[in-house]
């Protein structure tokens, strides 16, 4: 899992102290902590020394109802405590930069230093990305309804959603419902988002919304708070996931429909519309006719799907989207939570480490002591606990859902 950069300057030198080791870890530390937004509300586990690649998360079982009046002077049978866990891999993550000796005489800058900096945003926005894909992957969904005047049209997918689909406040009332429906804790007496700033925009427009500034002080405030509306505090991050598929084509964003299909008779789609070369979309989701499919696999006329059963009537030239929404734009996923639904590893206590190569340190493959590295490796895992306890509410935008990048 790792790569490397070359770049051209050095001024590391050639004896590295136990301080200064700990200077470079605190600098990488310090610039992956405010990236690490998705982390922030997971219930942590440090990186145990010598205990495998499995770390456990704990969770204790609710007690039923005590509707049995007490009897005067005898004590009760009482209860046990019934704890589960869920166990987790993990895997380690890393890169580093390559640094020469050419200009290290006149050198301005500490490039060992900025160099850490750098590594520092790529680890921290590497070990929050681990994390934010482990919790979208839950089921626990609710699809914005498209919007027109006042009329609401409900979506149960996808690729049924549109640049209508608004994240509103009322969204918001059903989500916070939802939640409470599963005695989801709150966390600090809110609920918490991790929302995008694109979807943010739209929101913090309502009259509801309260700027973080005015309900409390700095140091009160997560990483990346904007607000609040309707019961949840919500935390602004271009490292939200956007869903929004690539061009189909090399030549084209969408493609057609070459011949009608009947329906229930194949899962092959003949198109023409642009140059897809064999196998490119493989493994890749489509939208036809608001239904999302997987792509089997392609020749440079025929798409193969996975599924079921067979494809459904599709009308001649019906045009075929990347995934998406109905019509390929981004959709945008906000995580709304309560205390507890997930776990994740420390990034301090072992879960991040800072590695300094000096001139000469790797004898012979240097025998004329050209380089010197910074890099950084992680253990890291995140799983969903209590699935229950988060919801993944997808929605769009009718300003940015057209030009917005996967991310």
């Amino acid at each position: 899992m790792a790569n490397h950069v070359n770049a051209t300057t050095d001024t590391t030198p050639n004896d590295l102290s136990a301080e200064m080791k700990t200077f470079y870890d605190m600098a990488l530390i310090d610039e992956a902590g405010p990236m690490l937004v998705h982390d922030q509300f997971g219930q942590k586990r440090p990186i145990p020394k010598n205990g495998g690649k499995t770390i456990e998360f704990r969770k204790f079982d609710s007690l039923p109802k005590a509707l049995v009046p007490l009897t005067e002077g005898v004590t009760p049978d009482g209860q046990r405590l019934s704890v589960s866990s869920v166990t987790a891999t993990v895997s380690q993550y890393g890169d580093y930069v390559t640094q020469s000796d050419v200009l290290e005489l006149t050198a301005l800058d500490n490039t060992i230093l900025e160099a850490t900096k750098l590594l520092g945003r790529q680890a921290g926005l590497t070990l929050d990305t681990i994390t934010r894909n482990a919790l979208i992957a839950g089921t626990n969904v609710t699809y914005c309804p498209k919007l027109s005047g006042a009329a609401e049209t409900p979506v149960t997918s996808r690729a049924g959603l549109d640049s209508t689909a608004k994240l509103t406040v009322d969204v918001i009332g059903q989500v916070v419902a939802k939640l409470r429906a599963q005695n989801a804790p709150l966390i600090n007496g809110d609920y918490v988002a991790v929302i995008h700033p694109y979807v943010a925009y739209d929101l913090m427009r309502d009259p509801e919304w309260i700027d973080a500034h005015k309900y409390a002080q700095p140091d009160e405030l997560y990483s990346g708070e904007l607000g609040k509306i309707g019961g949840v505090r919500f935390v602004g991050t271009t490292e939200a996931k956007v869903v929004r598929g690539a061009d189909l084509a090399s030549n084209s964003r969408t493609l057609a429909v070459n011949g009608a299909i009947t329906g229930n008779t194949q899962k092959t789609i003949t198109f023409d519309g642009g140059s897809v070369a064999e196998h490119a979309l493989k493994g890749r989701y489509i939208v036809v006719d608001g239904k999302t499919y997987k792509v089997a696999d392609n020749t440079a006329s025929v798409i193969t799907v996975e599924s079921d059963t067979n494809l459904p009537a599709i009308a001649d030239n019906t045009v075929i989207y990347p995934e998406g929404n109905a019509t390929g734009g981004a959709v945008f996923c906000t995580l709304i939570m309560g205390q507890g639904a997930y776990g994740v590893t420390e990034v301090e206590g072992g879960g991040l480490e800072t590695i300094v190569k000096q001139k000469g340190s790797a004898g012979t493959a240097d025998p004329l002591d050209q380089r010197s590295s910074v890099g950084w490796k992680a253990m890291k895992t995140a799983e969903l606990l209590i699935p229950q306890y988060l919801v993944r509410v997808e929605s769009c935008s009718p300003r940015f859902s057209a030009s917005a990048a996967e991310n």
